[in-house]
């Protein structure tokens, strides 16, 4: 699997990306312990603003694939200066940046949606994971860990569709945020099975990632960002569109 390979390659700068997300995830735990109704909405919005989190990710399978140098400074430059153009390119300006806000606010609203269905509809407090189960997946005569199931399938199956390669798009070409955004529905409708397999396996590789006291993480990250790389490059033609120079090539 090239996403292996490329986590590999990367080495300690491939796993830092997920001990950072672990170590937020375990934060994130350690303050709304008791306040799973939050906590259930937060882990999953998480799979909406993954590809925002994967963008140095996608820089370094770029610069493995190109037999550029992988290092910190490279990371650095990725979140500090990619966005810098000496290119006056219509909507090309921080499009990395506005499309994860958008993905940020998409994010937030699922987490508000989520612990709204959860206090307002469970007959009882849900402040513990055994809570969630019992009131909520397991809860006799209720609807509602459907109606959740729903809500946030409603959610993000437009966010998955609108951002499945948009983000590595828009870090290796100079287009737009609505650009990158058809692109990516093209691929989706151009590609509906794999995808959809695609979306299957990233919502189990996370799961698992949770599962495992949050430590999967450290691997599942990676090896999902360099992934989502590659099945860029196979769903998307993108050799007709300008190139977006790395940061070290701007002046």
């Amino acid at each position: 699997m090239r996403g292996a390979r490329d986590m590999l390659r990367g080495g300690w700068l491939s796993l830092a990306h997920g001990l950072v997300l672990a170590a937020f995830g375990g934060l994130l735990v350690l303050i709304a312990h008791d306040r799973f109704w939050l906590l259930a909405g937060a882990f999953s919005g998480f799979l909406v603003v993954a590809p925002v989190l994967a963008t140095s990710l996608y820089a370094i399978s770029r610069a493995l694939e190109r037999g550029e140098p992988v290092n910190l400074q490279l990371i650095n430059k990725t979140w500090t200066r990619w966005q810098y153009s000496r290119y006056a390119v219509s909507g090309g300006y921080w499009s990395l940046v506005r499309f994860g806000l958008l993905l940020a606010f998409a994010g937030t609203g699922w987490v508000l949606t989520s612990a709204a269905l959860i206090t307002l509809l469970a007959s009882h407090a849900v402040n513990t994971p055994l809570d969630f189960l019992r009131h909520v997946v397991l809860a006799p005569h209720s609807y509602l860990f459907e109606l959740w199931l729903t809500m946030g399938g409603l959610m993000a199956a437009p966010i998955f569709a609108s951002s499945v390669i948009a983000m590595p798009l828009l870090l290796d070409r100079r287009v737009n945020v609505l650009q990158a955004v058809l692109a990516s529905w093209q691929a989706v409708l151009t590609n509906p099975l794999p995808l959809a397999l695609w979306a299957a396996l990233i919502m189990g590789l996370s799961l698992l990632g949770l599962t495992t006291l949050l430590i999967g993480l450290v691997f599942v990250m990676p090896l999902l960002g360099h992934a989502s790389w590659h099945a860029y490059r196979d769903l998307v033609d993108a050799t007709a569109l300008p190139e977006r120079l790395p940061p070290e090539e701007v002046a």
